[in-house]
């Protein structure tokens, strides 16, 4: 935690808060210490019990994901508000973990939106790597019923999802796009040069385009 303390900057303060983000620290000095201290699962244990941003993200960098129980994980799906740590905890922990089809079920269909997205992100994962058994058109139905209305980190993971069954399952595509199309989400999203817009129909058509020319694997 001293270490951490040392890390403050508050131009990395500034940047990350207005992400969402209470904490100081430059990622990449983060990672520089996760490297060094390696592999300790009660250090992270014991990091994400101080409730400190930092401190958290640090421990999902240098936990053994395996290791966490399924209620653990739940509960700590539940106390992660800072989106950067409920970003790492899916990506970095909960999908390498043996629960995670069984935490995808139970939090896509959690009455908290911050936990549901989690479901989300986690069916979008599915669905580009492994779709077998997945109801496609079910998704579909969901996603035109309550994408539109739902609060932003929710309606983000459900757009994700849905640019993702349009991008690899081309039966569905022409489907995703009209939902897309007709819901407008994100549609006016500001985006960066040489970056691709987060809007569905025109994430879809562009991925599609470089799959064709051969860009993308």
């Amino acid at each position: 935690m001293a270490e951490l303390a040392a890390l403050e900057d508050p131009r990395a303060r500034a940047v990350n808060e207005r992400h969402g983000d209470d904490h100081g620290v430059n990622l990449g000095k983060l990672r520089a210490l996760a490297k060094r201290l390696r592999t300790q699962q009660e250090l992270a244990r014991g990091l994400w019990a101080t409730d400190d941003t930092a401190a958290r993200l640090l421990a999902l960098l240098v936990c053994r994901p395996r290791a966490f129980e399924r209620d653990e994980l739940d509960g700590m799906m539940r106390q992660a508000r800072s989106p950067k740590v409920h970003d790492w905890l899916v990506n970095y922990v909960v999908k390498k973990s043996p629960h995670a089809e069984e935490l995808r079920l139970a939090w896509s269909a959690d009455p908290d939106p911050e936990v549901a997205s989690a479901g989300w992100a986690l069916t979008s994962e599915r669905v580009a790597k492994k779709p077998e058994d997945l109801d496609l058109t079910g998704l579909l139905d969901v996603i035109e019923a309550e994408m539109k209305d739902a609060p932003d980190r929710l309606q983000w993971a459900m757009n994700n999802c849905l640019a993702q069954i349009g991008i690899e399952h081309a039966e569905h595509r022409a489907r995703a796009v009209g939902i897309g199309e007709r819901l407008e989400v994100l549609k006016d999203y500001p985006t960066s040069p040489g970056c691709t817009s987060p809007f569905a129909p025109v994430w879809i058509t562009e991925m599609v385009r470089r799959r064709s020319d051969g860009k993308v694997a």
